[in-house]
């Protein structure tokens, strides 16, 4: 009973916080639109977000593992939440401020990485082993939702009234989901090891290593990485796809985006039922198989529904992926160095949408179907790669 009551409380604080996330994707390039006209300035927040986050990915993974995940997902939700308020209410006495804005996201990229890999790390405190699949799907959906149907069409809606209302909303949301985080069960905390605490990033090294001799969940990081260059690479330029090749208007574009959200919440439906019939080894192929195809004939598509369908399936691949990564690391990965295992593989996954998101628009300027195409031809080497890496079910396999 303690273990459900403690999972319902990380899914609602989780989903929440998605709710925030998905209100910020739309309001803030609209807020910083107001600010400036410049952009690079707009395009340098997404960058100095992402940047943040990278630098400090391997640092929060050792945070997780060396204090309480109660405590540092509770604070770094409430923390984010007061960042946004402050915001909100600096807008609403003293004016907008560009240099403000971006202060505010780099500071919120930080506790992001921390919240994510502190939420990670708790799950398998919460829900037996078997129960990680449907706890993971669940999560998976609620995050499509509030980040794809909600919290878009609601970021946009408040920054109608002003630009300083969305703020209020979105720290509101994180305030809340770090109050909630408090009433998770106290035994929910990280194995601590008895040793001397060393230099963090020695500590965070402990991970890569680690990592690195695991050749399974080494393999699903590698794996990672590769998928988030074929993603970023078809995605960094779908606008421009969906404009230029499918005639689609602004609407247009967020309707294909809404339905394609579809293939993601059927795939966190089925996605339990699969890994039971199929196994972890051959979901992960055939949902891989499943992203280089349908990437391959997004790229020849000329039409909105079979661009739709195509990218559909693309998302259902993605969560089906997604969920079975993450229950299999949250198996395998000893409780100890659950954080910065994990923080190790979210590096990579970073770096590849960097990389995705620079080769996007290199390939984008020859033609708008090669960077898909491209990215089509990535997946099919994350197949190589799963067949090699993974050569037989995953749960034989001792951690």
């Amino acid at each position: 009973m303690a273990t459900q009551r403690g999972f319902a409380v990380l899914w609602t604080a989780s989903s929440l916080s998605n709710l925030a996330d998905g209100v910020a994707f739309v309001s803030v390039p609209l807020i910083a639109s107001t600010l400036t006209q410049d952009p690079r300035l707009i395009a340098g927040l997404s960058l100095c977000y992402a940047a943040v986050r990278l630098l400090l990915a391997l640092p929060s993974g050792v945070w997780v593992d060396r204090f309480d995940r109660r405590t540092l997902l509770s604070c770094a939700n409430i923390l984010r939440g007061i960042a946004l308020l402050a915001l909100a209410s600096s807008f609403y006495f003293c004016g907008p401020n560009l240099l403000a804005l971006y202060l505010a996201m780099a500071f919120i990229a930080v506790l992001e990485s921390t919240a994510d890999t502190a939420a990670f790390a708790l799950l398998p405190q919460l829900v037996s082993p078997e129960k990680l699949d449907q706890a993971n799907s669940k999560i998976t959906a609620t995050q499509l939702i509030t980040d794809e149907f909600a919290g878009p069409p609601l970021g946009g809606y408040l920054f109608a009234f002003a630009a300083a209302i969305p703020l209020y909303a979105m720290g509101g949301l994180w305030a809340v989901a770090g109050t909630i985080a408090l009433a998770l069960p106290r035994s929910a905390r990280p194995a601590v090891g008895s040793g001397e605490r060393q230099r963090i990033w020695v500590e965070a090294g402990d991970g890569i290593r680690w990592l690195m001799k695991h050749r399974l969940v080494g393999a699903l990081a590698m794996i990672s990485g590769l998928a988030s260059i074929g993603y970023m690479m078809a995605f960094s330029i779908l606008v421009l796809f969906a404009k230029e090749r499918l005639g689609l208007d602004s609407t247009g574009y967020g309707l294909l985006l809404a339905f394609s959200a579809l293939g993601g919440l059927a795939g966190s439906a089925i996605t339990p039922r699969l890994r039971r019939i199929l196994g972890y080894r051959n979901s992960i192929l055939g949902s891989l198989a499943l992203g280089s195809l349908s990437l391959g004939i997004l790229a020849i598509s000329t039409t909105a529904l079979m661009a739709g369908l195509m990218l559909a399936l693309y998302i259902m691949h993605a969560v089906i992926w997604n969920v079975c990564s993450l229950s299999l690391r949250q198996r395998l990965v000893p409780e100890q160095l659950m954080g910065r295992v994990s923080a190790a593989s979210r590096v990579l996954g970073l770096a590849g949408l960097a990389l995705g998101s620079v080769a996007g628009g290199l390939l984008g300027n020859v033609n708008l179907a090669l960077p898909i195409a491209a990215g089509a031809c990535v997946f099919a080497l994350c197949v190589a790669l799963a067949w090699l890496g993974i050569d037989k079910e995953p749960e034989a396999v001792s951690q």
